[in-house]
């Protein structure tokens, strides 16, 4: 997840402060999930998911896609 993560924040132009603000997520917890650091909840990802725009299957790597 983090690598997609940090790849559809950076695509829009975002920093972290950015998403933190559209998501209500914080930064320290985006921090440590593109970090590799922490797994995100599903409340997390749906968040992060709308802030970006996108789905939140897009957020991670998986042959049950």
């Amino acid at each position: 997840m983090e690598i997609l993560l940090w790849q559809a924040r950076t695509n829009k132009g975002w920093v972290l402060e950015q998403l933190e603000k559209k998501s209500g997520v914080s930064k320290a917890t985006l921090n440590r999930i593109e970090n590799g650091q922490t797994s995100p909840t599903m409340d997390v990802m749906e968040k992060v998911a709308k802030a970006l725009n996108i789905r939140i299957s897009d957020l991670y790597e998986s042959e049950y896609k």
